[in-house]
């Protein structure tokens, strides 16, 4: 359905860019045609980048409440609309929203410290050293699986199911599904185990064992603690962002295609 959150016919527009030349460059000509506000008084923040940047403009900005609309100028753009200068406004009141609710993930380190951030795409663990990972598994506070021998294990949200989940052959969840992917990264023991889907409601834990001599770092999006001994992890239940999206170019459609592609 049309976007409902632009109120007026000339929607109040904060560009954010990259740091590359492209994206700077296209920040200047938008601003010369439509104007620019600060970030907090904008009605819609349009995101100039690949999805690092999204992802970042998200971080930085998700407390504002604000819509994003992004377009391609970087490497990666799955979360982006294609690159067009003309007729933004236009476009904007036709965008199709996308809610995403982010996963929230609490770290104990080694040192004692507690650590919380919040990811869109993934929260992952990783061996830090070339000895492979030790990790317990509970899910709402019941252990289902002892000890997973991995290079590392993810959880994702169904807009990052695409990204990292995807790459380690994890499945892609689709939007509104109210699920999270579960999926092992290079997993040694059990060998034949892919992962879970899980309710999104699922409070996971991941429990490091001999953290000393097999030490794990634990990131959400680009946001790494390093030395972690324990991580839970759950859905956010106060925080969302929506996301604008051409019709042609929605992201539900997006990754139901990416379902079917061979390449």
């Amino acid at each position: 359905m049309p976007n409902e959150t632009l109120l007026t016919a000339q929607p109040r527009l904060a560009f954010l860019a990259a740091p590359t030349p492209e994206a700077q460059a296209a920040r200047e000509a938008l601003v010369a045609l439509h104007g620019d506000v600060p970030p907090a008084e904008a009605d819609v923040l349009i995101a100039l980048g690949g999805d690092g940047f999204m992802l970042q403009t998200l971080h930085r900005h998700a407390t504002l409440c604000k819509p994003v609309y992004g377009m391609k100028l970087g490497t990666v753009g799955f979360l982006m609309n294609h690159q067009r200068m003309e007729s933004l406004v236009e476009r904007l009141h036709a965008a199709e929203p996308a809610v995403l609710r982010p996963l929230e993930m609490i770290v104990q380190s080694e040192s004692g410290a507690t650590v919380g951030s919040l990811a869109y795409n993934e929260v992952s663990l990783l061996r830090q050293t070339r000895q492979a990972a030790h990790v317990r598994i509970d899910l709402n506070g019941q252990t289902r699986l002892d000890e997973l021998i991995c290079d590392g294990v993810l959880v994702c949200t169904p807009a990052g199911s695409t990204a990292y989940n995807f790459s380690a052959h994890g499945p892609i969840l689709p939007l509104g599904a109210n699920v999270m992917a579960l999926t092992p990264i290079a997993a040694f023991r059990p060998r034949r185990w892919r992962g879970a889907v899980l309710k999104a409601d699922t409070e996971v834990r991941f429990t490091v064992l001999d953290p000393l001599k097999r030490p794990v770092s634990a990131t959400a999006d680009s946001h790494e603690v390093r030395d972690a001994v324990e991580v839970t992890i759950r859905e956010s239940r106060d925080r969302t962002v929506t996301l604008l999206f051409d019709p042609e170019h929605n992201l539900e459609e997006r990754m139901l295609a990416e379902q079917f592609t061979s390449g």
